[in-house]
């Protein structure tokens, strides 16, 4: 269920109700600027810690699901998903550049001290789609993995997994070529391991 409401998410891709955060950054770093991330912006207050009930919690910059854990417990989230082929929403201009963006994480829900990610990122301006691969370990900038491409239709595996609470790992494997990267990362910015999260954000047009 989780994995077929996530790929209509994906297939419908629009800018409604974009929210600012780390996609809109990536893509504007893209053009020239830099990026970081940003910790889940709740509208409701957070979800009760339970692995046995399911909550609704509204937040303005992430849609998806999100494990939460009392103590430390998630070493490792993959995600494996269709590329959709993002198109301009009904009315929009061809000007201007659409994004969305599937990835999964470790922490950054109830614990926003770092986060751990991993993702693609698509875009469409026109008749012109873009996919983009990256990584990140918050409050480090993200960077786009190279030497990996993408199609519509492709089946993407997405993985991070952390050997310690300040060291890890990011993988994107393109199912469907066989082509996969992956990035070692540390940093100075420990994790809880107390949230797991595969999301897809939306950036606002530009």
């Amino acid at each position: 269920m989780l994995a077929s409401t996530l790929v209509a998410l994906l297939v419908s891709t629009t800018a409604l109700a974009a929210p600012k955060g780390g996609l809109a950054e990536r893509v504007a770093r893209r053009a020239g600027g830099i990026h970081k991330s940003r910790p889940l912006k709740l509208i409701e207050s957070p979800a009760a810690a339970s692995s046995n009930t399911s909550h609704v919690q509204y937040s303005s910059n992430w849609s998806g699901a999100v494990l939460v854990a009392n103590t430390a417990t998630y070493k490792s989230v993959t995600a494996t998903f269709t590329v959709p082929t993002p198109a301009k929403p009904s009315g929009g201009s061809s000007s201007t550049t659409y994004s969305a963006s599937a990835w999964v994480g470790i922490d950054g829900d109830t614990c926003g001290n770092a986060i751990l990610q991993t993702g693609l990122d698509f875009s469409v301006q026109g008749t012109s789609v873009s996919y983009d691969a990256w990584y990140e370990w918050y409050p480090d900038y993200a960077y786009d993995f190279s030497g990996i491409s993408f199609s519509a239709g492709d089946s993407v595996t997405i993985t991070v997994t952390a050997t310690s609470t300040k060291a890890g790992s990011a993988v994107i494997k393109n199912n469907t070529t066989g082509k996969s990267v992956s990035k070692s990362l540390t940093s100075t910015y420990a994790l809880c391991e107390t949230n797991a999260e595969w999301c897809v954000q939306y950036c606002p047009h530009h």
